[in-house]
């Protein structure tokens, strides 16, 4: 293998250490174990720390709100080094695109099968997050190999569309634009699937989070180039933080999560260049390895993980495993703190092992 190719098919450890981090999190999060605490610790200064760990109800941002957008943003990077390696070895853009349009296909088949059984029977949404992916995807990939310059202004085009979008279209009963159950996200929602989300999502959060995958290509074809790498992440991640709060503060585009305003995903776009550049410096620069196989070994199967506790786990595993748990130490009279506590530990434990199996037996799956 020649020096050239060594260096472009260096596998990005940092990459592995985020994503495996992004889907521990997610995992640990399913067990229902942030929203126990953050009900069950109201006065004191834990509920402030817990609080982070659940969605801002509106107008503001926690650090879970940085999860999905960081979700996106890898899909990026990882994009850019499986394309870099797909057309070092002479494989064509058209056979790219059938593999990529097969992605993005799967990935919208799974995130509406996420959504799809209900207690009262099937039900078809788009708000999942690999739903959104399937869009995010093929957008990048089709401006991938566009200037940065070019690419950047597709990202901004995304954004003031969706200020437009949100400002301009005056549909009765959704003519505000950053209100809840009253704006155009809400009115297309009536339209794609004759619901509103109670919660807030919108669909055409696709639309601006586009933005987060693009911008992870682009930053992964810096990981792949580029000289100063983690310097210019800082860079780029300071700009998009000064941009983002800058149009909160000066009251231009609150930041709302819920339906990814220009505010929010600029800020997050900046928090996610920041997270990538510390793990990369961490990981990739200056060479720590240690523990990290405990978030990797996640992190290689993270379509596999994050379907399994989205559908089995939320719909059996955990009441199962719980059962078990709850059981044996109502043996003991333990409190139901500790039964919470250690059923969210035999639920993600158990599913650390299956990802943990997976890994030794070299069984990846990807779509």
């Amino acid at each position: 293998m020649s020096a050239k190719q060594s260096v472009t098919f260096t596998r990005l450890l940092s990459l592995d250490f985020l994503r495996g981090l992004i889907m521990v999190l997610l995992a640990v999060e399913s067990t229902g174990i942030y929203d126990y605490l953050y009900e069950h610790t109201h006065g004191t200064g834990f509920n402030i720390f817990i609080t982070q760990f659940t969605h801002h109800p509106w107008h503001g941002l926690h650090f879970w709100d940085l999860v999905q957008p960081a979700f996106m943003f890898m899909a990026g990077v990882a994009m850019a080094f499986s394309l870099n390696k797909q057309w070092a070895n002479d494989v064509s853009w058209n056979q790219s695109f059938i593999k990529t349009l097969k992605r993005c296909g799967w990935l919208f088949f799974w995130g509406v099968l996420d959504y799809a059984v209900r207690p009262k029977g099937l039900s078809f949404e788009l708000w999942d997050v690999l739903t959104q992916l399937s869009f995010t995807t093929l957008v990048a990939f089709l401006i991938f190999r566009w200037s940065s310059i070019a690419q950047i202004g597709v990202c901004i085009g995304l954004l003031l569309l969706t200020e437009i979008l949100y400002r301009f279209t005056h549909v009765p009963g959704f003519n505000q634009p950053f209100t809840d159950q009253h704006n155009f996200g809400n009115y297309v929602d009536l339209l794609l699937m004759d619901k509103i989300n109670a919660g807030g999502w919108v669909a055409i959060n696709c639309i601006p989070t586009a933005v987060h995958t693009i911008a992870g290509a682009l930053a992964g074809k810096l990981l792949l180039s580029g000289s100063n790498k983690t310097r210019n992440l800082i860079l780029w991640g300071f700009a998009c933080l000064l941009i983002g709060y800058g149009l909160d503060y000066l009251n231009i585009t609150p930041i709302i999560k819920r339906i990814a305003t220009t505010s929010f995903t600029i800020a997050s776009l900046g928090w996610c260049l920041w997270f990538l550049a510390l793990s990369y410096w961490w990981v990739d620069v200056t060479g720590h390895r240690k523990y990290l196989t405990f978030f990797t070994i996640v992190g290689m199967n993270s379509i596999f993980i994050y379907l399994f506790f989205e559908i089995i786990g939320a719909r059996w595993f955990n009441a199962y495993i719980s059962s078990i748990s709850n059981g044996i130490l109502g043996w003991f009279n333990a409190g139901e703190f500790l039964k919470v506590i250690i059923g969210a530990i035999c639920i993600f434990g158990l599913e650390w092992l299956i990802c943990y199996f997976l890994y030794r037996k070299k069984i990846f799956f990807k779509l």
